[in-house]
């Protein structure tokens, strides 16, 4: 199966089990026409497949409840219920149950195309390098949730930069609503947002790449004279499920969110069917761009190798087996994985752009 036929496919089945929305996913198609890295960023469905191809779970990696559709844009800010900033990994739409190094290898992978083509300026076999050492340290010693406050300067700087300001957020915000409604997500924002917003509008909402096409819901409103929003989307069956050939099944976020080692967001609420959320200024993605310095780009790099260790410490007994499967790896395994599975993305770009 190649990739126009995977991705045929994959829509089909996911069309199956919940409505698309026909705008959002062909937006998706031309973002994975953009760029490696958006290609990257959409095909998660894919990657699995290469994934099971290439052996990438192989090796006898300890499993665990792993994130899945990692990547160096799945990491972003938010604040806790003491107000203070949190950055972390910030979507586990995909997530589902792995070995370790599934997560590793993405997360170095995504960084190997990013390079690749341009858009991160740092050596890959270092970028590897920083991100298996960030991932190593947290796993052996016991790691903390990443607040930004008394500690992790550099973290904090990229969220509070002038990207994330609020007068820029709320102009890019309220430019993209296009007015909508469903009873289901309009009863799930309501409730969401706080007691006293007047002027309520709500819109549908189209972010990320991954997740285009799966219905959004946004509400947007003023309180004590400022604005403020929050998020509804549909949750969608697990990409792994269509990869694998089984049942449908929903990723267990919930249960991930509340192992793993971190400062919880106390506007992120999980239904049922939807994953309701607040959308503020410094509460964002971090993206590519955001990083500046040589400097920077390495020690994000690290904090998100200990970031993906701190998830992964969330799965009983996980954290002493996989130091010991680590002692046992030869040095450069990550990069040597990484590139194996980065060229693979470049391969399908190109079939992608050719004929998708």
């Amino acid at each position: 199966m190649n990739i126009v036929e995977a991705t045929k496919s994959y829509e089909r089945w996911l069309g199956s089990h919940l409505p698309l929305v026909a705008r959002d996913l062909g937006k998706k198609h031309e973002i994975m026409h953009g760029s490696a890295f958006g290609f990257l960023r959409a095909t998660y469905y894919r990657w699995l497949q290469q994934a099971e191809k290439h052996g990438l779970a192989a090796g006898g990696a300890p499993a665990v409840l792993a994130v899945g559709d990692l990547h160096i844009e799945n990491f972003g800010s938010w604040r806790d219920g003491e107000a203070r900033l949190v950055w972390g990994i910030n979507d586990f739409d995909e997530a589902h149950r792995a070995p370790y190094a599934v997560d590793l290898v993405r997360l170095a992978a995504s960084a190997l195309v990013a390079i690749d083509e341009g858009s991160l300026f740092v050596g890959a076999q270092r970028a590897c390098r920083e991100i298996l050492a960030g991932y190593t340290e947290s796993i052996r010693a016991e790691a903390g949730p990443f607040v930004l406050e008394e500690k992790n300067a550099h973290l904090r700087a990229l969220a509070l930069n002038d990207r994330h300001a609020p007068v820029v957020f709320w102009k890019k915000l309220l430019a993209k609503r296009r007015p909508a409604t469903m009873p289901e997500a309009e009863a799930l924002l309501r409730q969401a947002l706080p007691a006293g917003t007047s002027g309520i509008l709500f819109s549908r909402h189209t972010a990320g790449v991954g997740g285009r096409g799966v219905p959004r819901y946004l509400a947007t409103g003023m309180l004590d004279g400022s604005h403020v929003a929050r998020e509804a989307k549909r949750r969608a069956p697990l990409s792994s499920a269509w990869a694998r050939g089984a049942a449908p099944a929903v990723a267990d976020y919930e249960r991930i969110l509340a192992r793993a080692v971190r400062a919880p967001d106390p506007f992120l609420h999980v239904q049922p069917g939807w994953i309701v959320r607040r959308l503020a200024p410094h509460s964002t993605r971090i993206e590519l761009a955001d990083l500046a310095s040589a400097a920077e780009r390495r020690e994000v790099l690290h904090a998100m190798g200990a970031e993906t260790a701190n998830i992964h410490r969330g799965t009983r007994g996980a954290a002493a087996r996989i130091a010991r499967h680590l002692r046992r790896q030869k040095d450069g395994w990550l990069y040597d994985a990484a590139r194996r599975m980065a060229d693979t993305v470049h391969k399908d770009w190109k079939a992608w752009r050719k004929r998708g």
